[in-house]
């Protein structure tokens, strides 16, 4: 079999426990009136905020920047439920498998991105209407496909911080919290990225959210398919850098694991 294959089944296998997690957490009901109700919420305060300033600008541009926020809030969850198999006592036995914690790890948590994304485009497709933001039939399968880069690629910036919080597990809501709220003060998401210094800039480039918010943006401004690819060509980039890293990550603690047995049953 080869390495591809192989990663492909993990991940296929750790994708259908990640199914299991999600309806062991929701039903629908508690989905619909719990989670989605409490983002749309989120939405909606950020977006009357605008309202209150007298700016139809400033609220189609935070009904946007919240609404795409709604998947990276989720796909961050990833830190969280990571760290799920050192209290369930199974991480030492994964550590010991032959397959690779990286595709392990991508598929356990799957549940989140594909979530979020149904989440941010409820909220983009039902809630940007009521503040003045509306979209074509044409542009909603181009909203689809980056709403769902930004919850992928945002999902292998938690990948990466869930190998680290997989050694301090109590740390883990935490890190997932500062994560998300990092990325949503310095991608544009409440104001431009131009707002904060030179350097915070740096750093917002380096996160996917930047360039498919930027993107989702432009979508809805009537902006070039030209400009638009070009911006989903980022994230992915930057998505695909922060997968790698996680890779190394993973790797660099499967074999410390091995050698030291580092990992208890416990938290």
């Amino acid at each position: 079999m080869s390495a591809l294959t192989s990663s492909f089944h993990v991940v296929r296998y750790s994708a259908a426990n990640a199914v299991a997690d999600f309806r062991a957490t929701y039903t629908w009901r508690s989905w619909t009136f719990g989670w989605l109700g409490r983002m749309l919420a989120q939405v909606t305060f950020f977006a009357t905020m605008g309202l209150a300033l007298h700016s139809s600008a400033s609220a189609h541009y935070l009904v946007v920047g919240n609404s795409v926020m709604t998947c990276v809030v989720e796909a961050m969850t990833v830190v969280t439920s990571s760290a799920w198999e050192r209290r369930q006592g199974t991480l030492p036995l994964l550590a010991a498998s032959p397959a690779r914690l990286i595709w392990v790890f991508f598929g356990r948590s799957l549940q989140w991105p594909v979530s979020g994304t149904v989440t941010s485009l409820v909220a983009l497709l039902g809630l940007g209407p009521l503040f003045g933001v509306t979209w074509s039939p044409g542009q909603v399968p181009v909203l689809v496909g980056l709403v769902l880069l930004t919850a992928v690629s945002t999902y292998c910036v938690g990948l990466f911080l869930a190998a680290f919080v997989l050694s301090a597990s109590n740390a883990r809501n935490i890190v997932s919290n500062v994560g998300y709220l990092v990325m949503m003060a310095i991608c544009g998401v409440q104001v431009p990225v131009s707002f904060w210094p030179d350097w915070v800039g740096v750093v917002a480039q380096s996160l996917p959210l930047t360039h498919t918010l930027a993107a989702v943006r432009g979508v809805a401004a009537h902006a070039g398919a030209g400009d638009i690819a070009l911006r989903a060509g980022w994230a992915v980039l930057a998505g695909a850098c922060w997968l790698g890293a996680a890779a190394v990550a993973f790797t660099r603690l499967q074999i410390h694991a091995r050698r030291n047995g580092h990992f208890s049953f416990a938290e």
